[in-house]
C-alpha cells in the first residue's frame, strides 16, 4: 500500500488563476475535517477551497467537495488524481484564486487535476511493505563489516545494543530476508547469530 508520508505543496496557473494544493498525511476522517477547516481558514480570501482525501487500504472512506465550483470540476478530479496515483491516507486542499477569466469545464478539471499532481510531486510517499524481523548477535570484530555490508545493501538498523557482545535488530523485506542471512553468514564464516523475531510492515520511501 503507498501511503503519503510528509505532505507538499504544488501550485499551478491557468490564465491568471492560481490554484494551489497542499497535501498532508491523515488516517481518520476527523482528521481530515480538521486539516479542511484549517485550510479554510488559512485561505480565507480565496475564492474557493476544494478538497479531497481517500483513506483506509481499500479506500474505504473518500469524499470531496467542490466548494461552489461547478458540480464535478474539482473535488472529483482532485480525488481522481489520489486513486490514479494509488495513494492512501492523503488528503488534499486545492485553494483557487480567481484571475478574472472563466475558464469553462475543461479548464477547471485540468487546472485542479494539475495542481494536485503538482502536489504529489513534491511530497514523500512510502509503500508498506511485508518484512521479517530479525535479531543479529555478533562479537566486537565482526560488527564493522556486519555495518558496512547493512549500509551497502540500504538495511537500517531499527535496534542496536553494544554489551559484552553485539546486538541488532533489523526489519528485511521478506523477498531479500534468505539473501541476507546468507550474506552475513558467509561475512562472518558463520560467527553470527541470527534469530527470526517474526514478521512486520515497514515503510519504504519511494
Amino acid at each position: 500500500m503507498k501511503i503519503l508520508l510528509t505532505g507538499g505543496v504544488g501550485e499551478y496557473e491557468e490564465k491568471k488563476s492560481r490554484f494551489i494544493a497542499t497535501l498532508r498525511p491523515v488516517s481518520t476522517p476527523e482528521e481530515a475535517a480538521s486539516f479542511f477547516d484549517e485550510m479554510k481558514k488559512k485561505y480565507w480570501d480565496a475564492r474557493h477551497n476544494c478538497s479531497a482525501c481517500v483513506i483506509g487500504r481499500n479506500n474505504e472512506y473518500s469524499r470531496c467537495s467542490d466548494d461552489g465550483e461547478p458540480s464535478g470540476t474539482a473535488g472529483r478530479p482532485m480525488l481522481e488524481v489520489l486513486t490514479g496515483a494509488e495513494v492512501h491516507n492523503a488528503a488534499v486542499v486545492v485553494t483557487r484564486y480567481f484571475g478574472g477569466v472563466l475558464l469553462g469545464t475543461g479548464g477547471l478539471v485540468r487546472a485542479y487535476t494539475k495542481a494536485v499532481q503538482e502536489g504529489i510531486a513534491n511530497s514523500i510517499l512510502a509503500t508498506e511493505r511485508e518484512g521479517e524481523r530479525l535479531l543479529l548477535a555478533m562479537d566486537y570484530p565482526d560488527v564493522d563489516r556486519v555495518l558496512n555490508h547493512l549500509k551497502n545493501a540500504g538495511q537500517n538498523i531499527d535496534k542496536s545494543d553494544y554489551g559484552t557482545d553485539v546486538t541488532m535488530e533489523v526489519i528485511c523485506a521478506v523477498e531479500k530476508k534468505e539473501a541476507l542471512k546468507k550474506a552475513l553468514t558467509e561475512l562472518t564464516a558463520g560467527r553470527i547469530y541470527i534469530e527470526e523475531l517474526g514478521s512486520c510492515t515497514f515503510l519504504d520511501k519511494d
